[in-house]
């Protein structure tokens, strides 16, 4: 009964630490949408500006303003370029919201944005910096949920497998044996197929890129195959799958997408300049 007792409550530990994980990854990564309220005249106006969105598609700006008289203008250019800022007048809708838009970019590609109101000669700027916005192509739900249950449950099954060890209990090495097909699954598998749809590359980190994602989800992989192994010659070793553990907490603490795919347009702007200057 003890072991009953202590078995329920390492798993509702385990359930709360991923949880918080999920949650953290979840409202810190860069791809949520930038909210923020600011005082026009004598409204405060709530704002809500996306950082990402479907490619295909021209990503709306909205602000809602219910005072007639403030007026708006979405000033922007493609992020990492030598474009020069376009500003486009604001206009009303039916809900009488003032409502832009940003032109689409193929995926991965990028565009800066503000939002400027006037009111009586003012001008407010909603963001203190420019808002970065990425287009990503759609990801299937075939692939995305299987993708996002297997990482779940590699977390879940992970951190689960540190406090086992932890307290050098018999079944270690089935946790791990469950995170290591679970993480190769859903971050080695799968990870790379949503990787395709949304950005156009399998695989995008170390040694053909610098995606944060990509490469901390083999460089814990790794970590898990090592702690798996010794596991097997010892069951009850404390140190690999505790380090293990650690390794994986602290890796996903890196907010979810941070240094992901993205164009430089400024290369493509070069190598045009350089094709012109060639034929000439």
């Amino acid at each position: 009964m003890k072991d009953k007792g202590l078995n329920r409550v390492l798993w509702i530990a385990a359930i709360v630490v991923t949880l918080l994980l999920v949650i953290y990854q979840r409202v810190t990564g860069p791809t949520q949408p930038v909210n923020g309220k600011k005082m026009i005249g004598t409204e405060k106006v709530a704002f809500k500006f996306l950082r990402s969105y479907d490619t295909g598609k021209d990503a709306p700006v909205m602000v809602r303003v219910k005072n007639k008289a403030v007026t708006g203008r979405l000033v922007y250019k493609r992020y990492k370029s030598y474009d020069k800022w376009t500003e486009v007048d604001m206009s009303r809708n039916e809900k009488g919201d003032l409502i832009a838009s940003l032109p689409t970019q193929p995926p991965a590609g990028k565009i800066m944005y503000l939002v400027k109101l006037y009111l009586d000669g003012e001008e407010i700027v909603l963001t203190p910096e420019p808002v970065i916005l990425r287009y990503k192509g759609v990801v299937p739900l075939a692939i995305l949920a299987p993708h996002i249950f297997f990482m779940f449950f590699s977390l879940l099954f992970g951190i689960r497998a540190g406090l086992e060890a932890l307290l050098r209990r018999k079944d270690t090495l089935f946790y791990a044996g469950v995170t290591l097909v679970t993480l190769f699954i859903g971050g080695l598998i799968l990870g790379p197929i949503v990787q395709k749809f949304a950005f156009g590359a399998y695989w995008t980190g170390w040694p053909f890129g610098h995606d944060l994602t990509d490469n901390k989800t083999i460089f814990v992989f790794i970590f898990w195959v090592v702690a798996w192994f010794r596991l097997r010659k010892n069951p009850l070793n404390k140190t690999w799958p505790l380090v293990a553990t650690i390794i994986m907490i602290l890796v996903y603490v890196i907010p979810h997408s941070a240094l992901g795919s993205e164009i430089d347009y400024t290369k493509q702007q070069t190598e045009k300049v350089q094709t012109k200057t060639g034929d000439s």
